[in-house]
């Protein structure tokens, strides 16, 4: 076959076989036409001769055929394509062996705090501090998991945050981690500390939704490899929390996920549960998942901390899938100290996740004058223009005066500037071809009808124009995406790690395509009194870098110590029955 002739075919196909696939229906027993083609080539942004159509004809119905032959195999949404992304381990990454899991910074038992006099102040405490109480025995692991058991009970329902309590599983788990420690054994810093699982994440017995109409009843019967992780460190699940529905935004078959600061807006998504309870104090952290923004936003409308870890280092075997190579796990808590302790406890290779590496990763981090740090100049000194500039005027004056507390810690700031001429955001549709193939039963059983959201902005929308997508412009964009990668490891080769305006330019989607980790944190209030945010970028396997310049920026501040006002959020009565 001419070679020419084959490569179109394979670009047509990819570019309309949703739309071959109904023309067949329409057609038969004629099949495809070259008007069909004359069709498609617009969606492929192509143009043939009506000879080269006539040509066309044969394979092209032999593909969609194909198709519907393939169609019959059942493949699972578990099952990922048969080739995969992994970022290019660094030649700045150290090649020291793994020390593992480091003690922790201080002697429990002899520097424990007192526990605070109200039981609202022993909720908002960070991991840090929870994990120093239950060590001492000075709070016990059921007395807490009691405790942000009652709270979710009390303020989900207002928040809209949860969607199924774990409540026998917990309380076996918080009673066996106070017998171990009666005992002498202490598993670490998660040891008895309640925590919240997005519920993406499976876990056995209890239903799997992913926020989603068409699976809200379903049940994966084992335990993901972050939840049978955190079950190792001793850590205790007290609740599934509430996901944008099939990731994506704050709204779920349950309803839609509030902000603690302002529940009248949502609290972003898709780790909205996640962010939202954590900021609320109604369990000690949580673990949320990124695929473009589902940490960082939910993070920041809710003031938490959250760590985005870099591709492959955490698995994601028993996660829903999304898009095989931008899909991460990462942890949501009230601070950044917290983030390195839980991401400590769940990253590294499983043999399940072939996508997964292991990498060395230290904590505590060194000090921060000793690491070299680059910002984004332009984006933090362009004034706001155009409409909306007021609002974010008033966050970028927040934004640049992280800048001042970091020259003040004795950080000397490098500007730096991102790739350029690369179109990064057209690559976006990388996500939406990865995840139609996701979710393409959905959409073909017309199930995708049920999905809360019938909108533009939306995954029917979504799903359906990702099945237009050409396979050839898939895997160009791919191309570009390594030169995306190639291109800022180049510009932070004498970096450590760079600081951007959350928001900023096409960071978000670039760092997310190139799989650098990112930490986000509060960096102010508005006039208003909601947060906003500041994010911290690492080198490629550089999250402890990351984390300590965020940590040392935290420390000198104080927006993670303040709370939201539950005391405005709407009575609601508790959700239905749970388990």
């Amino acid at each position: 076959m001419n070679r020419r002739r084959f490569l179109t075919s394979v670009s047509l196909a990819g570019a309309a076989g949703a739309a071959f696939a109904r023309a067949v229906a329409a057609q038969a027993p004629e099949g495809l036409s070259k008007e069909t083609i004359a069709q498609a080539e617009k969606l492929a942004g192509l143009e043939f001769s009506d000879a080269e159509r006539q040509l066309m004809l044969d394979e092209l119905q032999d593909n969609v055929e194909a198709y519907a032959k393939l169609r019959q195999v059942k493949v699972p949404n578990s099952v990922p394509p048969a080739f995969r992304f992994t970022p290019p381990l660094s030649s700045s990454v150290s090649p020291a062996p793994d020390p593992g899991p480091r003690p922790l910074p201080y002697a429990p038992a002899a520097r424990a705090p007192e526990r605070p006099a109200s039981d609202d102040d022993l909720a908002f405490l960070p991991v840090t501090q929870l994990a120093a109480l239950v060590a001492s025995r000075r709070v016990s692991s059921v007395e807490l998991t009691e405790l942000y058991l009652a709270r979710l009970e009390r303020y989900g329902p207002a928040l809209e945050c949860v969607v199924t309590l774990t409540r026998d599983r917990a309380m076996e788990q918080a009673r066996l981690a106070d017998r171990e420690l009666a005992a002498g054994r202490y598993r670490g810093p998660l040891h008895g500390i309640p925590w919240g699982a997005k519920d993406l994440l499976a876990v056995k017995g209890y239903r799997t939704t992913w926020g989603s109409v068409p699976f809200q009843e379903q049940r994966i019967e084992e335990d993901a490899t972050v939840v049978r992780r955190l079950d190792e460190a001793g850590a205790v699940l007290v609740a599934k929390m509430s996901v944008g529905e099939l990731a994506w935004g704050d709204i779920w078959f349950g309803g839609r996920t509030r902000n603690p600061w302002n529940p009248e807006e949502g609290s972003s998504g898709s780790s909205a549960g996640s962010a939202s309870a954590t900021s609320a104090g109604l369990l000690g952290f949580a673990i949320g998942t990124e695929t473009l923004g589902s940490i960082v936003s939910p993070c920041t409308r809710c003031g938490a901390s959250g760590l985005r870890p870099t591709f492959g280092r955490v698995s994601r075997h028993g996660a829903m899938a999304l898009c095989w190579t931008m899909d991460k796990i990462g942890p949501i808590c009230r601070t950044v100290g917290d983030c390195a302790l839980v991401f400590d406890r769940i990253r590294g290779a499983d043999g399940l996740d072939d996508t997964v590496v292991d990498q060395p990763f230290s904590w505590p981090p060194p000090d921060v004058s000793t690491l070299r740090v680059g910002y984004l100049q332009t984006l933090f000194e362009r004034p706001a223009e155009g409409p909306g500039a007021a609002a974010r005027e008033e966050w970028r004056q927040l934004d640049l005066a992280v800048l001042d507390v970091l020259r003040r810690l004795g950080v000397e700031l490098v500007p730096l500037e991102l790739p350029a001429d690369l179109q990064i955001d057209s690559l976006a549709f990388i996500l939406g071809a990865e995840a139609a193939a996701a979710f393409d039963e959905l959409t073909r059983s017309g199930q995708d009808d049920l999905l809360v959201r019938q909108v533009q902005q939306a995954w029917p929308n979504v799903f359906r124009a990702g099945r237009m997508v050409p396979a050839v412009e898939y895997i160009q964009a791919n191309r570009v995406r390594t030169l995306a990668i190639r291109a800022l490891e180049e510009k932070l080769k004498d970096l450590d790690v760079y600081v951007s305006p959350t928001y900023g330019g096409s960071n978000l989607l670039l760092t997310n395509l190139t799989g650098h980790p990112t930490v986000v944190l509060p960096d102010g209030f508005r006039a208003n009194g909601t947060p906003t945010s500041i994010t911290f970028i690492g080198r490629l396997w550089g999250e402890t870098a990351a984390l300590g310049l965020a940590q040392a920026y935290q420390q000198a501040t104080d927006f993670h110590l303040r709370r939201p006002d539950l005391g405005r959020l709407p009575h609601r009565p508790s959700p239905r029955p749970v388990g």
